[in-house]
């Protein structure tokens, strides 16, 4: 018998009760509330805020204001440091270090062991168990799982303590059963630079039965990549034929599917998109016909969201879960189990449905272009790339794009940097119909387009080789959980990289 046929069972339950989402989803984030403050109330930060007076979510919102890392960065640096009960109850030993800031300065997230089992534990644990209802004849535990993880390091001189990605800590402390199923070996996925770490983890798997992938794609790719170049094959399933599931978050993973579907030519081969940040675990695709993801409501998480056209305001609206609705962006605010109270965490979200919440990532509070009024994020970035290169067969792989405000005959654009797989025949058409199709999802900057008025056709300018990886490189970000910022309101990134670009 198959050990994927016997270890299936330790999922049956949690699948039940995930049926909760569909049928009893307003149950739930009430519950996730009166337990974080119950567990927070004799702590520095409760104390001050009168958790232990809170009896419902509108006494919650009045007490306890929006927070962005700024705000809380004092008291996580003396958590840093070994304080106990600022934030959460007790030491918290790990600190996610996170770069999303503009004044591109590191973030240090703490999580907490409730937060690493209530919350990023549970939402692997829970992206397993859905793969598992969908794929009743899947063959998972028959084989390896690789996991493609960032490095930590010591945080100060406190014992026990690490900094580091995310990524990193959740294999340090991962469970050492988990350990007889996963590859690489811990000292190998734990190496801080990644172009050793590379080669040392395709070395150390092209022996092995891998049956699934979990990580950035990215990053992930290029570790796939290096198996092949070592292998000397065409075809991933060539070398893991059983491999048939990849775990993937971090970025959108539209511009790499293609790839994925060109290196991995089979029909058993299955993609499912996980949200799972510094912050917290968030989502999960629990249907592969529908690309948006399932709100987790029951971790250790309580969620709110502001709408994106009061975003900035001085008291803008703030929405618990039952308030939001279908089709409209919002910034998602979160509190969790690791200290973050009522934390603004740069994500915003789109609901495609409430019943269950199912939700699209539309990108960052900070990563979007509005130099002009045209109100272009990320997901409008991707739909258009994606169109464009299915109209011309090309592939992209990386971009970043930002506005142009003012050439030498006062003209304004946006210009986009593109690091193609396969470049389109015909780069000014790829613009044009990117252009187009902009135009077409996206009413405001349709409106800014409007016979040049205020906005010239975009600029498509091509990346060399390896420029963006030379990039995150130079910047000491190379692997990991670090990505390019897709879209900017300023020019201080892209012409970092117009200038190395040679």
């Amino acid at each position: 018998m198959f050990v994927t046929n016997l270890v299936k069972y330790l999922f049956l339950a949690r699948q039940r009760e995930l049926d909760q989402y569909y049928n009893a989803p307003e149950t739930l984030q009430p519950n996730v509330l009166r337990h974080l403050l119950h567990r927070a109330q004799d702590t520095e930060y409760g104390v001050h805020h009168l958790f232990g007076n809170i009896k419902n979510y509108e006494d919650f919102a009045q007490n306890v204001p929006l927070n962005t890392y700024e705000e809380l960065k004092g008291d996580i640096e003396r958590m840093r440091h070994g304080e106990t009960d600022i934030l959460w109850p007790g030491r918290v030993k790990w600190f996610a270090k996170s770069s999303g800031t503009t004044n591109d300065k590191s973030k240090f997230i703490p999580v907490s062991k409730e937060g690493l089992q209530h919350i990023h534990y549970a939402g692997g644990f829970d992206s397993v168990a859905i793969y598992l209802k969908n794929n009743p004849k899947s063959r998972f535990f028959d084989g390896k799982s690789l996991i493609l993880g960032g490095s930590h390091a010591p945080n100060y001189e406190i014992t026990d303590s690490l900094v580091g990605d995310l990524s990193a800590i959740l294999i340090e402390n991962i469970n050492p059963i988990a350990n007889l199923v996963r590859v690489p070996r811990k000292k190998t996925a734990l190496i801080s630079d990644f172009e050793v770490k590379r080669e040392r983890i395709a070395r150390e798997t092209i022996g092995k039965n891998v049956t699934n992938l979990s990580g950035v794609p990215s990053w992930m790719l290029s570790v796939l990549t290096c198996v092949l170049e070592l292998t000397g094959k065409k075809y991933l399933n060539e070398v893991w034929p059983n491999l048939e599931v990849f775990f993937h978050g971090g970025v959108s993973f539209l511009p790499y599917r293609k790839q994925y579907e060109e290196m991995i030519p089979s029909a058993n081969m299955h993609y499912m998109e996980t949200y799972n940040a510094s912050e917290g675990f968030f989502g999960l695709q629990d249907d592969p016909a529908d690309s948006s993801m399932l709100l987790m409501l029951d971790y250790d998480i309580f969620y709110e969201f502001i709408p994106m056209d009061e975003f900035g305001k001085e008291n803008p609206t703030v929405l618990p879960i039952e308030g939001v609705e279908t089709n409209k962006n919002y910034a998602m605010v979160i509190t969790n189990s690791c200290g973050l109270w009522r934390y603004v965490i740069g994500d915003t979200v789109m609901f495609t449905s409430i019943k269950p919440y199912k939700f699209i990532i539309t990108g960052r509070t900070k990563h979007f272009i509005n130099a002009f009024g045209e109100e272009l994020i990320i997901d409008n970035a991707e739909k258009g790339l994606e169109y464009a290169c299915q109209q011309t067969g090309a592939e992209v792989l990386e971009y970043t794009a930002a506005p142009v405000f003012m050439d030498g005959k006062a003209k304004c654009r946006h210009q986009w940097l593109i690091e193609f797989t396969h470049e389109p025949a015909d780069i000014e058409q790829f613009g044009t119909i990117l252009d187009n199709k902009l135009q077409e999802i996206n009413s405001d900057y349709e409106a800014k387009r409007y016979k040049n008025i205020t906005l010239q056709h975009l600029e498509v300018v091509k990346a060399r080789h390896n420029l963006f990886n030379d990039w995150l490189k130079m910047k000491g970000k190379l692997g990991g959980q670090h990505k390019v910022p897709r879209l900017s309101n300023h020019r201080h990134i892209i012409d970092e990289l117009l200038e190395m670009n040679q």
